[in-house]
C-alpha cells in the first residue's frame, strides 16, 4: 500500500512538472516575476485550506463549509475595527467565532451523528448567511487605518520570500509534527481507517472528531486572515465561488483517499502545485468562468473515480462519520 502512495505522489508531481514548463515555454507572461509571485499567493491560500481538509479527509469525513470559515471570521476583524474595536480585540472575537463553529461542526457529526457532508453544508450557509445578514454591511469588507501593519501577513516578505508561502510553510510543519509525531495524529489515522476498531481499542472517536473540526475551522480561519491580508479586503461572498472545489482537488489528486487513514502533508503540498499551476494557466489563456468550472468538474470527477480503484473503502469498516 505504501508503494502505491508513493507512486501516485510522483505520478501527480510529474504531471505538475509537465504542466509547468509547458506553460512557461508556450504562455507568454507565465513565467514572468509578477505572475510567479501571484501564483505563490494564491498557492498559499489553497494550500493552508488543503491542510485543513487534509485532517478531516483523513479521518474519513469531509468539511464544505471551509469557506465559510475562511470568509466570515476574518472579515468580522475588518468590520469590528472598521466600527472603532481595537486590532486585538478583533481578532480574539474572530479566532472565537471560528472555534465555536468548529466545535458546532464537530458535535453534530461526532454526537448527533449528522453525515459531515450535510453536516458541514448547512452550517457552513448558516453561517454566511449570517454574516452577510448581520455581521457585515457590505459584501466586500473594506481595509481601514485599523488594520494598519497586519497587510505583512499577506503582502510582505522574510528573507525575500512572500510571507503569504511563509505562512503556508509553518501551518505545513505544524500539521506534519501533529499527524506523525503525537498520539492525536495516530488517532486521527487509526479513526479514518477503521471506525469501529478504533472505538472499539479505546480511542475516544468522538471527541477526537470533534478536535478535528476545531482545528480545521481555525485553519481556515487563519486562510482567511492571509487572504484578507493579501488583497486589503475581504469578499465575503467567496462562499458562493467553487473555492471549495479547488480544495477537494487538492486533497484528492495530492493522493489522501477520500476512504480515510492516509495521507499528510506531502500530498497536499503536491496537489496544490498541480491545481495552482493549472487555475493560474487557465487565467492566463482566458478561460472563462465557466469553462474554467466545466475542466474542473471534469478533472475533480475523473480524480474521484480514480481514488475509489486506489484507496477503495472497506465497508465492514463503514461506520458513522463517513462522508
Amino acid at each position: 500500500m505504501k508503494l502505491k502512495r508513493l507512486g501516485q505522489q510522483e505520478v501527480v508531481f510529474a504531471i505538475f512538472a509537465v504542466l509547468f514548463a509547458v506553460f512557461a515555454i508556450f504562455l507568454p507572461g507565465f513565467a514572468t516575476t509578477d505572475n510567479m509571485l501571484t501564483l505563490l499567493q494564491n498557492v498559499a491560500v489553497l494550500g493552508i485550506l488543503g491542510l485543513a481538509m487534509a485532517l478531516i479527509v483523513i479521518g474519513r469525513g469531509i468539511d464544505i463549509s471551509l469557506i465559510a470559515a475562511l470568509a466570515v471570521p476574518p472579515g468580522l476583524v475588518l468590520q469590528m475595527v472598521q466600527d472603532g474595536y481595537s486590532l486585538p480585540v478583533s481578532m480574539a472575537a474572530a479566532v472565537a467565532l471560528a472555534l465555536v463553529f468548529g466545535l458546532v461542526n464537530g458535535w453534530l457529526i461526532a454526537y448527533a451523528e449528522v453525515p459531515s457532508l450535510f453536516a458541514t453544508l448547512a452550517t457552513g450557509i448558516f453561517l454566511a448567511g449570517f454574516g452577510q445578514a448581520v455581521l457585515f454591511k457590505l459584501d466586500v469588507v473594506q481595509w481601514s487605518t485599523g488594520m494598519s501593519g497586519f497587510e505583512h501577513l499577506g503582502q510582505g516578505t522574510v528573507l525575500g520570500i512572500p510571507t503569504s508561502i511563509v505562512a503556508f510553510a509553518v501551518v505545513c510543519i505544524v500539521v506534519a509534527l501533529l499527524l506523525r509525531q503525537t498520539r492525536i495524529g495516530a488517532y486521527f489515522y487509526a479513526i479514518g481507517d477503521n471506525p469501529y476498531g478504533a472505538r472499539v481499542t479505546g480511542i475516544p472517536s468522538r471527541p477526537i472528531i470533534v478536535l478535528q473540526y476545531v482545528l480545521a475551522a481555525l485553519i481556515g480561519c487563519f486562510a482567511g486572515f492571509v487572504l484578507a491580508a493579501s488583497v486589503n479586503s475581504m469578499p465575503t461572498r467567496i462562499f458562493n465561488s467553487t473555492l471549495i472545489y479547488d480544495v477537494i482537488l487538492v486533497v484528492v489528486l495530492g493522493g489522501i483517499g477520500l476512504s480515510g487513514g492516509r495521507g499528510g502533508v506531502v500530498n497536499v503540498i503536491i496537489g496544490t502545485l498541480l491545481i495552482g499551476t493549472m487555475l493560474n494557466g487557465m487565467t492566463i489563456m482566458d478561460i472563462s468562468y465557466s469553462g474554467q468550472n466545466l475542466i474542473k468538474g471534469m478533472v475533480l470527477l475523473v480524480a474521484v473515480v480514480v481514488d475509489s480503484f486506489l484507496n477503495p473503502r472497506n465497508e465492514e469498516t463503514a461506520q458513522q462519520g463517513d462522508i
